[in-house]
């Protein structure tokens, strides 16, 4: 029973693809990221080597994942309970984002910690569209929107606390694969929501973002409703998405539209002493 580290995502997937593909929720955030890692290289996210490890139990079974790619703090994926105490020490910790149990069980390890951010993973059950429904349409983004597209990445970042770095990479890789949907009122770009690639059959939404100016009018939930039915309707055997735990808001929009809670993931940082 230990863990085992590498930089080659290749090495990893080898190792861990199909556990992670047997769990695609609990295992979204590593599906995601190793995919843009196969897909971008080992640079996709920064300069630094990307860190993969994975966790046999005592039945030779990958038990537990971890993907960092720095400056991103490390991500957990599904981790059997007895695996959290030695990868506490394999690496010398003081950030993680994993599910509120385990993260839980690391950062009583601290000294001290705080929590950054709280968010919640949902699902898509029976999806139910907004009634009634805001004025306007949907349509997918162009090319011709990238300036705007842009801004409210840049935006969207801001407001949910991440790096607004990749802004203009995830604009144009959306675009091209038609995974950006603009909700249209009167011919006037109010509201988006992304999809992204799929994998294991699972797609998660993200980057949904209203400009403060036109909130509170149902946008955000036609077009989230309306990129979710697109994707079950492309195949998608799963529809996923993550909210911040600290937006009430947001939290019940997805409700009313289908969503419902999965589990819980903290962000959590050691506190300096």
């Amino acid at each position: 029973m230990t863990w085992t580290f590498t930089d080659d995502v290749d090495t990893f997937l080898d190792a861990a693809g199909v556990s992670l593909a047997a769990r695609p929720a609990e295992n979204t955030l590593i599906l995601t990221v190793t995919d843009t890692l196969r897909r971008r290289g080992p640079h996709a996210y920064g300069d630094a080597a990307p860190l993969l490890g994975w966790w046999r139990g005592a039945d030779g079974e990958v038990a537990g994942t971890l993907v960092q790619t720095p400056p991103f703090p490390p991500v957990l994926g599904s981790v059997a309970p007895e695996a959290v105490g030695p990868l506490a020490a394999a690496l010398p910790l003081t950030r993680i984002n994993a599910d509120r149990a385990t993260a839980e069980v690391l950062a009583a390890r601290w000294p001290g910690h705080r929590v950054d951010q709280e968010q919640r993973l949902y699902r898509l059950a029976t999806l139910i569209p907004p009634s009634p429904s805001p004025s306007g349409r949907p349509r997918t983004a162009t090319t011709t929107d990238r300036q705007l597209l842009v801004r409210w990445h840049l935006a969207f970042a801001d407001q949910v606390g991440q790096s607004g770095s990749l802004a203009e990479r995830q604009v144009d890789e959306r675009t091209a694969s038609g995974a950006l949907t603009l909700w249209e009122d009167d011919g006037v770009p109010v509201s988006m929501a992304g999809i992204l690639p799929r994998i294991a059959g699972t797609v998660r939404v993200t980057a949904v973002y209203t400009p403060p100016e036109h909130r509170r009018r149902g946008y955000a939930a036609a077009v989230t409703a309306e990129a979710a039915r697109s994707a079950r309707e492309a195949g998608a055997r799963e529809v996923l998405l993550f909210t911040d735990l600290a937006n009430p808001t947001s939290n019940g929009v997805y409700r009313r539209i289908g969503f419902r809670a999965v589990s819980d993931r903290l962000l959590i940082s050691a506190e300096e002493r």
